[in-house]
């Protein structure tokens, strides 16, 4: 019967063994298309297509989104800061005036505990940040080692710099270490603390003040209209503003090393490189300052 034939026929066209010149693309019976069509709509099927998960890109904050993050992370600085010298001044016997306050805020204990537990505060404010970005952490700050020939060039260009300012401050008749640190360091060895204040001074600080203003100012500031050097100077000046302690002449060598430790940032694209220069220059600072104390 011509029916029965044609079904049968149709069933043998499935692995085309019957049919010379066969397709597999273009001949193949309507039942086998239409099991296929079933199979990719089944989700459990190995043949169902892959549906991709789309997830919003990462980014970089830019201008403003990078100055109101950095307004935070500046705000978590100050607090886990604040906390130290909050917890020594309600210990203290006696009355609590602002003579007192000052007095803590004054000790090298103090200031010492203040910058190591800055850190951490910094470090949660900035990881949310960068969270918030979608952006990996290490990749958003630079933190990415560098060769040692880098740091080696790192290291004499902060020599130069900073000895240039050394031959202005004995022309001009100055003291080469500002009178702050040299109080700090007496209140450190006072109190036993010296190898904390070193601690603080020399890797507490350069980690928290480099991933801020070189890590993270930097990065979105110069991915802005600024460009990096419009970045470089706006977070060198940023920088030097942290540094409330020092009077005028000490801001200008502060913001010139911002500027160095900034270029040094755009050229090696290495925020671990200004980590280290930074912390050898506080250690020059400090050893140059015990050596004034101890000859006074």
């Amino acid at each position: 019967m011509p029916g029965i034939h044609v079904f049968l026929r149709g069933e043998k066209d499935v692995d085309g063994r019957d049919e010379p010149g066969h397709d597999e693309n273009n001949n193949k019976s309507p039942m086998l298309v239409e099991s296929q069509l079933m199979d990719s709509l089944d989700p459990a099927s190995p043949l169902a297509p892959a549906i991709p998960i789309q997830r919003p890109p990462p980014r970089i904050w830019k201008f403003w989104g990078t100055t109101v993050w950095g307004l935070v992370v500046f705000g978590a600085m100050f607090a886990g800061q604040m906390a130290v010298v909050a917890w020594f001044v309600l210990r203290r016997e006696g009355p609590l005036d602002m003579a007192a306050a000052i007095h803590v805020l004054g000790g090298g204990l103090t200031i010492s505990l203040s910058v190591i537990t800055g850190l951490p505060a910094v470090l949660a404010a900035l990881w949310l940040a960068i969270h918030l970005s979608r952006t990996p952490f290490a990749d958003y700050l630079a933190l990415r080692w560098t060769s040692w020939k880098n740091v080696a060039i790192g290291i004499v260009a902060l020599i130069v710099l900073v000895g240039a300012w050394e031959l202005l401050s004995r022309a001009t008749g100055r003291e080469s270490a500002p009178g702050f640190m040299m109080d700090v360091l007496r209140s450190s060895r006072a109190d036993g603390a010296l190898w904390l204040l070193v601690i603080a001074f020399c890797v507490a600080a350069p980690m928290s003040e480099e991933l801020f203003a070189r890590g993270f100012l930097y990065r979105g500031w110069s991915e802005s209209f600024l460009r990096p050097t419009g970045a470089i100077i706006l977070s060198s000046l940023v920088w030097t503003a942290l540094h409330l302690q020092y009077d005028w002449y000490f801001f200008g060598e502060v913001f010139s090393i911002g500027l160095l430790l900034g270029y040094l940032r755009y050229r090696f694209n290495s925020t671990w490189l200004t980590i280290v220069v930074h912390g050898v220059n506080n250690l020059a600072a400090v050893v140059q300052t015990f050596l004034l104390v101890s000859s006074g």
